[in-house]
């Protein structure tokens, strides 16, 4: 089967012990993560190759991290070494109506530094059949932007499925362009994407117009007249009962048809981080051994479901566990 690559930055992720507030921390719990690189690592762990493309600084955090994503079976064979720091953020898991909160420390990452001449996407690409990315990876520096948009445009060449998550991040955008002068062009070169209202509305300027019940549908049929080659636009939707218990949907449109997947009630949180990335990669699955959209979204919503059970930022659930929760059983029964 050929690979799956994914594009952008990943980060040490820091955070207290259990429930502990950062104030209180004595001892910091170290793993690392970054949105499309959880892509990859869950889409790895469920047997699908996939590869990850990044720059790390060329010291014992950096080569960490590459270590990291290479036990869950990640190629990481594509990662640039240089520049001086990896980026950090510090988590602290919230509880019932406590939220949980980040803090974030990546300016002047070597990934923010990267040259785009450092990756020959023509070899990267050359045994690929997908490439996704996000909204954070452009949002970063101009140099990542370029080296995004390189990417898609060596990926439409060959041929290769483009997803996007499109997620804009107002605080990410410090280099002088603003999100609304760069995204538009990236988002062109995609087939699918994950946006919901207010993404369209913040980097496309893209309103519902009144012309379906839906705005969201409204939404995504103008995006789809600007943008034709898109195909699909997908969408999930959280509940928030409380920091501990949230729920879980998809909505997909193909230009002419609304999918919606079951509502999974998510009742004890360990971890939500990476729920959107185990999300995705739950939908790439679908799409390439599923073939079937309302599976696809449904095999996607169990995915991500699963995550907020997992600590870490990649999804490490498996198939079983998947299939099991696809089929509405929510027990968590001892398997033995």
């Amino acid at each position: 089967m050929k690979k799956v690559v994914t594009f952008g930055e990943i980060m040490g992720r820091l955070s207290p012990p259990g429930y502990g507030r950062i104030v209180q921390a004595q001892s910091l719990n170290l793993t690392f993560g970054g949105g499309e690189a959880n892509v990859a690592g869950a889409l790895a762990h469920l047997g699908i190759p996939a590869a990850h493309v990044t720059k790390f600084p060329d010291h014992e955090m950096g080569h960490a991290a590459t270590s990291y994503f290479r036990k869950v079976g990640v190629d990481m064979q594509y990662v640039q070494y240089g520049g001086n720091r990896l980026g950090l953020y510090f988590t602290e898991f919230g509880a019932a109506m406590r939220p949980s909160k980040v803090v974030y420390d990546r300016a002047d990452s070597s990934f923010a530094h990267l040259d785009p001449k450092e990756f020959n996407w023509k070899e990267i690409l050359k045994d690929a059949q997908w490439f996704h990315w996000t909204g954070i990876s452009p949002a970063i520096s101009e140099s990542a932007a370029q080296a995004c948009r390189e990417a898609i445009k060596v990926a439409n060449d060959l041929g290769i499925t483009v997803s996007a998550d499109v997620n804009y991040r107002k605080n990410l955008w410090q280099y002088g362009k603003s999100v609304q002068e760069v995204m538009p062009d990236l988002i062109a070169g995609c087939d699918i994407i994950v946006c919901g209202k207010g993404d369209a509305e913040d980097i496309l300027n893209i309103v519902p117009d009144g012309s379906t019940k839906s705005g969201w549908e409204s939404v995504s049929k103008q995006i789809m007249a600007r943008f034709p080659r898109i195909k699909k636009i997908i969408n999930t939707k959280r509940g928030q009962i409380s920091a501990s218990q949230n729920t879980l949907s998809a909505t997909s449109f193909n230009g002419k048809q609304v999918l919606k997947s079951e509502t999974v009630e998510i009742s004890q949180i360990v971890d939500r981080i990476g729920g959107g990335d185990a999300f995705m990669a739950g939908y790439i699955y679908g799409n390439l051994i599923l073939k079937d959209e309302a599976q696809s979204l449904s095999f996607a919503v169990a995915a991500s479901a699963l995550k907020h059970t997992i600590e870490g930022d990649i999804n490490l659930a498996n198939l079983d566990e998947i299939e099991t929760v696809m089929k509405g059983d929510l027990t968590g029964r001892l398997k033995r």
